[in-house]
C-alpha cells in the first residue's frame, strides 16, 4: 500500500535530505513537501524528480508560523489524501542569533569546545518578536504551529487500520533550564530556540500519552551539529571559513557532528523503518557519525517530566481554542465587510 509522508520545512537543509532518502526506499511513497517559499518548493521538486524521475512529489503551501496557514493547509491534505503515514515536523526558525564572541573564542581553546559546539550552551541567544497572530514567532514557528497542524491532521493520523507516525525535529541545545511553563512563549527569556525545542520534546510525550490508543505515535530526533542554512546564520561567513577545518577535526573524537545535511538526517530515515510500537516514546534518537563518517541512530533518554508535558500540552489546548475562535471572528467581519462593499456598489 502506497504510504504517504508530509515533511515540513523540505525545501533545503535535513528536510530535503530526508525526502531525498526516503525516496531511495522501495515500495510505493508519495510525499508531499510543506514549505513557506513556495519557489524554494518547486526547485527542490525538481532537483527530487531529477533523480527520481518515478516519483510522487506533491506540493503544499504552509507557512507554520501562521495558524491561518496551518488551518488552510490542512485542509488542503485532507481533501488530497484519504490517510497520513508519517508527518515529519522538521521546519524551524532561529531569528537573528548572536553569539557571545568573548565566550566562543573562550570555549574554543577549552575541554569545553565539543559541548559548547553541539548544545551553543551559555554562547548563543536570539532576538524574537511577535508574528501577526500576536504570538512569539520562534514559539509560533517551532512549537504551537506544528502543534495545531497535527490536531488539525488528527482524523488522517489516526485511523483503526494502521498506525500514523509523528516525528519531531528537535536539538541538543534543547534545554529544562530554558523552559518556563509560566511563560510557554519565552516572552521574557533570550533562548527562545532552546525553549521552543524543549517544548517541543514534551509534547512528543503527551502526544503519546493521549494519543497512542488510536494508533497515533510521535517520536523526537536530534540531528545533530549539521551546517545549514540556520547553523550558517549563526556566525559571519569567514568565521566558518576559519573553524571548519576545526570542526571536521573535532569530528574524529565526537560522534554529534553529522555536519552534512544527509548525515542529520539519518535518524529521520532510521525511524521511517522501525514498527512505531518498538519504539521509546520517552527517547530522543540522535543522529551521529564516527570519525571514519559512519552513519546510525542512538536513542537518548529525554529530560522530561510527564506532569510538565501535561501541563504544556493542555495550555496549548487552550491557547488552540483562544487562536481558532479569533480567527472565525476575523473571517466573519471580513465576510461581512465584503458583503457590505458588494451591497454599496
Amino acid at each position: 500500500m502506497e504510504k504517504v509522508v508530509v515533511v515540513t520545512g523540505a525545501n533545503s537543509g535535513i528536510g530535503l535530505a530526508l525526502c531525498e532518502r526516503l525516496l531511495g526506499e522501495d515500495g510505493l511513497l508519495r510525499l508531499c513537501l510543506a514549505c513557506r517559499n513556495m519557489q524554494r518548493a518547486q526547485a527542490a521538486r525538481s532537483a527530487l524528480l531529477t533523480s527520481h524521475p518515478n516519483a510522487q512529489v506533491d506540493l503544499l503551501h504552509l507557512d507554520v508560523g501562521s495558524a491561518q496557514s496551518v488551518l488552510a493547509a490542512a485542509q488542503v491534505v485532507k481533501a488530497r489524501y484519504s490517510r497520513l503515514d508519517y508527518l515529519y515536523l522538521n521546519a524551524g526558525i532561529m531569528p537573528n542569533p548572536q553569539v557571545d564572541i568573548k565566550a566562543f573564542f573562550k570555549g574554543l581553546f577549552s575541554r569545553n569546545v565539543i559541548n559548547m559546539f553541539a548544545t551553543a550552551e551559555g554562547l548563543l541567544t536570539q532576538q524574537d518578536r511577535l508574528n501577526s497572530d500576536g504570538m512569539q514567532e520562534v514559539f509560533a514557528t517551532n512549537v504551537f504551529g506544528h502543534f495545531l497542524l497535527v490536531r488539525e491532521l488528527e482524523p488522517l493520523l489516526s485511523q483503526a487500520d494502521h498506525s500514523s507516525r509523528v516525528v519531531w525535529t528537535s536539538s541538543s541545545n534543547a534545554r529544562s533550564s530554558a523552559f518556563s511553563l509560566d511563560d510557554i512563549q519565552h516572552r521574557h527569556g533570550t533562548e527562545p530556540y532552546s525553549s521552543s525545542k524543549y517544548a517541543s520534546d514534551l509534547l512528543s510525550v503527551a502526544l503519546n500519552r493521549h494519543k497512542n490508543s488510536q494508533g497515533l505515535f510521535s517520536s523526537v530526533i536530534c540531528p545533530g551539529l549539521v551546517m545549514t542554512n540556520l547553523t550558517y546564520g549563526i556566525l559571519p561567513s569567514f568565521f566558518w571559513t576559519l573553524i571548519m577545518p576545526i570542526m571536521w577535526l573535532i569530528r574524529i573524537f565526537t560522534n554529534t557532528f553529522t555536519l552534512t545535511p544527509y548525515n542529520g538526517a539519518e535518524a529521520l530515515h532510521w525511524l521511517f523503518l522501525q514498527k512505531p510500537e518498538s519504539l521509546d516514546p520517552r527517547a530522543k534518537y540522535h543522529s551521529l557519525t564516527s570519525g571514519l563518517g559512519t552513519n546510525y541512530t542512538q536513542p537518548r533518554q529525554m529530560d522530561v517530566e510527564d506532569g510538565m508535558s501535561e501541563v504544556l500540552y493542555v495550555k496549548l489546548v487552550e491557547l488552540e481554542k483562544v487562536v481558532r475562535r479569533k480567527l472565525s471572528e476575523e473571517n466573519a467581519d471580513m465576510e461581512a465587510h465584503r458583503q457590505y462593499l458588494n451591497e454599496t456598489e
